[in-house]
This record gives structure tokens, C-alpha cells and sequence, in this order.
């Protein structure tokens, strides 16, 4: 007799094990309604969105990402100037970067799109900072993306100058574009209609390249901005950003009902590799955007080139 029919177990959701943090300027809910952003939108609507995370103050660029980095407020980190300083050095509290090496042996490549920001690149063996900023007039989305495909195309042959030794398993990509032309232009200008489909553009290209190196399924891809659209109001009370989650183990069509904060990007990236930090972060992973829990893992290897 044929015995009892059972159930297939349900697949396990897919891990990710790289991610990819695009950081905007001058980006809204209101920019995807121009309709140039149709890659940006779709990441939405098959990800998870807050429109209003907090974000810093000051809300300028370079101690907004310094908080991003070392997921703590301004106080803390102690950086509130917006110009690189070479006197004033580094950050001194430890870096994202920091942890996810320390935690998992994993590698970052950052790609900024502005001089100020240099201040934040401390020089370590597992990350590879790459800078073409505002002082060179070519350097606009469409050239990082280049730097982007030629760091990976080294990467894939196995390593890219004495850094890091293969491709990153966090990829992060500034693109200013937008509010540097909503800034000089107007914020209903031509001009920065035609930057945020430059900055679609860009990840767009980028996400292509995931998928030629057979990456893409296994990849988790955050988006927030370090400001919005127009000009930040000084009224006591912090500045709101976008916050987007998309890719592996992402829910879909999720509002993200929580109130949750810039700073929690580092911690949120930190879970979706299965790390923890063990720290005095203020940075807390956003549990509800995952479809599934992971184990927490030491040193667990990355998929190779091929996915497998």
C-alpha cells in the first residue's frame, strides 16, 4: 500500500550574501512621481519602504554618512563639519566596514562621489575606497558606474590592487547628482528631471552587472538619501529621508510601519549577512522587512562568481 502523502517542506527563502547600498542626494517619494526614475520605482514596489526615516543634525553629507558608517548620532561620532579637514583625521569610533570583517571576513568597495567625503576613508585591507568628486567636472553617475565595471572586471580576475582580493561582498555607490541639480536649478527644473534618470541610469547598470556575474538572486539592495527634495527646515526637529530595501530575503510591497532611522542602515546589513556587533551602536537592524530569519554565522563564505 502506498503510505501517507507528504508535504514538501517549504523552500528556504534565499540569503543574501552581498549587498548593494546606493546613497542619493536630493531624493523624495515626490522624485518618482516625474516618472524618470522607473528602476528606482520598481525596487520599490517589490521591496520595503519607509518615506520617513529619521535622518541626522546637522543634516549635511559628510556627517550624515559618517553616521551611516558608524551608526551613531552626530554627538557621538563627533563629526559635524561638512569639508574634508585633513588635521581632523578619520572617524576614531569603528566603522561598519569594521565589523563586517571582523565578524565575517567580508569586504567592501565605496564609491564617493565627493571630496568631503574622503574624510571618512580610513585606509584598511578590507576595504577599497574609490573618490571622483565635485572637482573634476566629468565625474557625474554615468562614471562611476565605469569605475564600478572596471572594479569588477579586476575583481572577477581575481583581485583589484592590494585591497581587496576579489569582488566586495558590500557594494556602496554615492550618487549626488539629483540634489546637486535640484540645488542650482530648482527642484521642478528640467535639469533635475533629467539628473534623477541619470541616477536610475546608474543603478540600473549596476544591478545589470549583479546579474552578468550571476549575483543578482543573492543580493540585497538598500536606497536612502542623505537629504531630500528642497531645502532642510531648521525647526528643532530631525530631517526625514527615504529608506528602501529591496532584493534577497526583502518582503515585497511592504510599508515599513516601525519608526526607524539612517543610522539603522549599518546594523540592517549586518543581519541580512547573518552578523552580529556586538557594540554600542545606536544602529538597530529592521527586523520586519525580512521574509525569514537567518542563523547568526561566523566567516560563512560568499557564493562565487557563478552563484553556487
Amino acid at each position: 500500500l502506498a503510505g501517507p502523502v507528504v508535504a514538501a517542506p517549504p523552500a528556504a527563502e534565499v540569503q543574501p550574501e552581498h549587498v548593494i547600498l546606493f546613497v542619493l542626494e536630493g531624493f523624495g517619494q515626490d522624485s518618482l512621481k516625474t516618472g524618470a526614475m522607473p528602476v528606482l520605482s520598481k525596487l520599490v514596489k517589490n521591496g520595503s519602504v519607509a518615506w520617513s526615516a529619521a535622518a541626522v543634525s546637522p543634516p549635511l553629507r559628510l556627517p550624515t554618512m559618517a553616521s551611516i558608517f558608524t551608526g551613531l548620532p552626530v554627538e557621538k561620532h563627533g563629526m559635524d563639519w561638512d569639508t574634508f579637514d585633513f588635521a581632523r583625521g578619520y572617524p576614531r569610533p569603528p566603522l561598519m566596514f569594521d565589523y563586517l570583517d571582523l565578524s565575517g571576513g567580508k569586504d567592501t568597495a565605496v564609491f564617493f562621489m565627493e571630496e568631503s567625503l574622503y574624510q571618512l576613508a580610513r585606509p584598511s585591507s578590507y576595504v577599497d575606497y574609490q573618490i571622483c568628486g565635485r572637482l573634476r567636472p566629468e565625474c557625474r553617475a554615468a562614471t562611476v558606474v565605469t569605475y564600478v565595471q572596471e572594479y569588477f572586471k579586476k575583481g572577477a580576475r581575481g583581485g583589484y590592487n592590494h585591497y581587496v582580493y576579489g569582488l566586495p561582498h558590500l557594494l556602496i555607490v554615492h550618487l549626488p547628482d539629483a540634489g546637486r541639480a535640484g540645488q542650482e536649478h530648482g527642484w521642478t527644473s528640467k535639469a533635475y528631471r533629467e539628473a534623477l534618470k541619470e541616477v536610475d541610469d546608474a543603478m540600473s547598470a549596476i544591478l545589470d552587472l549583479y546579474k552578468q556575474y550571476k549575483l543578482f538572486d543573492h543580493t540585497m539592495i538598500i536606497v536612502t538619501a542623505l537629504n531630500g527634495i528642497g531645502e532642510q527646515k531648521q525647526n528643532g526637529s530631525l530631517p526625514h529621508v527615504p529608506w528602501i530595501a529591496s532584493g534577497a530575503n526583502i518582503k515585497s510591497g511592504h510599508t515599513i510601519a516601525a519608526p526607524i532611522s539612517i543610522m539603522d542602515t549599518g546594523a540592517t546589513l549586518m543581519r541580512a549577512f547573518g552578523l552580529e556587533t556586538h557594540t554600542e551602536w545606536q544602529s538597530r537592524a529592521i527586523e520586519e522587512i525580512f521574509r525569514a530569519p537567518r542563523a547568526i554565522v561566523h566567516n560563512e563564505p560568499a557564493l562565487n562568481l557563478y552563484g553556487q
